[in-house]
């Protein structure tokens, strides 16, 4: 999934400059609100792990996450989240699954379909595209800190599935349940992850060109900036040099 993974790297780039708006913080509340209902224990909650993580990289304070825990887990009134995950068709047929945390899921589904109407595309039914994704673990490293062997050794022999590298990144794969078992391992050997995630992987990919990139694109950020998409997978493959020209 050269193109998708290409398109998170450009994003990674953005990271320092969206982590300091109030909405990227809202997201990492939720996410960690939702995930601590599961438990609040984060060595027995992988997902509550990687938002506690996600948070702390992006500078948010140990109070914060601390009271969205309590949240979670009904120790402090809290808002009352739904999760669903909507499944679409972009600009060049690629396949698109929206992750939506929200309490108002009317208001939420709206501005999805605005967006799709704006753009390009429209949402499916149920299971419409889901079965062209497995759910994996996926951790990226920069590849111009760390040699390829040394990366390969340690999250090969951590259980990882694959390590692949695209640009001046390595994408690692592993199944849901390995992920932070596969991210301790490459601490331990100094490596350290740039993000670490429970992610949805396409089984393949669909090559999208020209105007059809640029919008496909445009309506992936479209959705990422909405305030209740918590996540926007996709099995596109753009090759790099207009996946960088469009994502400027």
């Amino acid at each position: 999934m050269a193109g998708h993974s290409k398109w998170k790297q450009i994003k990674h780039r953005k990271a320092a400059a969206d982590a300091k708006r109030g909405q990227a913080f809202t997201k990492l509340i939720k996410e960690i609100t939702v995930a601590a209902r599961h438990g609040g224990d984060p060595a027995g909650n992988a997902r509550l792990r990687s938002a506690i993580e996600a948070e702390r990289a992006a500078n948010m304070p140990s109070d914060n996450i601390d009271r969205a825990i309590k949240k979670g887990t009904g120790e402090l009134e809290g808002v009352t989240y739904e999760e669903v995950v909507y499944e679409a068709y972009g600009p060049g047929g690629a396949a698109i699954m929206i992750q939506v945390t929200t309490d108002n899921l009317n208001r939420t589904v709206a501005e999805i379909r605005h967006m799709f109407s704006r753009f390009g595309g429209n949402l499916g039914a149920p299971n419409s595209v889901a079965w062209l994704f497995d759910k994996k673990g996926q951790i990226y490293l920069d590849a111009t800190r760390y040699d390829e062997d040394a990366v390969m050794e340690a999250a090969l022999d951590a259980g990882a599935e694959d390590v692949v590298r695209e640009s001046d990144q390595f994408v690692i794969t592993t199944q849901p349940g390995d992920l932070h078992a596969v991210v301790d391992a490459l601490r331990a050997r100094n490596i350290q992850p740039v993000e670490s995630e429970l992610a949805l992987k396409p089984k393949n990919t669909v090559t999208v060109q020209g105007p059809d990139a640029a919008r496909l694109i445009k309506l992936v950020d479209a959705l990422e900036e909405l305030e209740d998409v918590a996540k926007v997978f996709s099995n596109f493959d753009i090759d790099a040099e207009t996946l960088a020209a469009v994502s400027g």
